[in-house]
């Protein structure tokens, strides 16, 4: 019985690299080059790369580049991958691409262009009241639009102390919910 499975192991090897060979015949012929390299020699044919381009939208890949950061510690006044506070967190992202927004959440207050709830699409940005005082002092970023059920993704100094993502269905953030703002379509 042995011997069978050894011989059959033989035959298949001896199958396989026949295919091998053949393929690199058939290989060698359709790339015009009929000289096999020798021995010690490399074959080397230099082909231009092209690579495939994923057209996301912008409004896309603020989210996907934000949910990448998603754990990060929430850290007071900070604003790098090591730990962010709310507004560094949106700050971080957007600069990512290039795109100013305010450094503390307070200056979001007249910044970009007030939507109505309903219309917020990825990447729009929601202001909330701080939790202490009646100023704006908390932001996220729109990570899936559906008006006050919105989830949106932002650095909280909360019970999780780390970026996650949180819905406005929660009762502290309808509460605190100020406006939501656009700052894409005015580049």
């Amino acid at each position: 019985m042995a011997s069978k499975k050894i011989n059959l192991l033989k035959f298949t090897t001896l199958i396989g690299l026949s295919v091998i060979v053949l393929c690199a015949i058939v290989y060698g012929s359709s790339r015009g080059d009929k000289r096999l390299p020798e021995r010690g020699e490399t074959a080397v044919k230099e082909t231009p790369i092209n690579p495939i381009k994923i057209n996301v939208p912008l409004r896309d890949s603020i989210v996907n580049f934000g949910m990448e950061l998603l754990g990060t510690p929430y850290v007071e006044a900070a604003c790098s991958k090591d730990g962010f506070d709310c507004s560094g967190f949106v700050y971080f992202v957007f600069q990512h691409f290039k795109i100013q927004v305010p450094r503390s959440s307070s200056q979001f207050e007249g910044f970009g262009k007030e939507i109505p709830i309903d219309n917020v699409k990825k990447g729009d940005i929601l202001l909330f009241l701080s939790p202490t005082r009646n100023v704006i002092g908390h932001v996220g970023i729109v990570t899936n639009p559906k008006g006050m059920e919105s989830d949106f993704i932002h650095a909280t100094s909360g019970r999780d102390m780390k970026v996650i993502i949180s819905s406005l269905k929660q009762e502290g953030y309808k509460r605190r919910f100020v406006k939501a703002v656009d700052v894409l379509s005015v580049l």
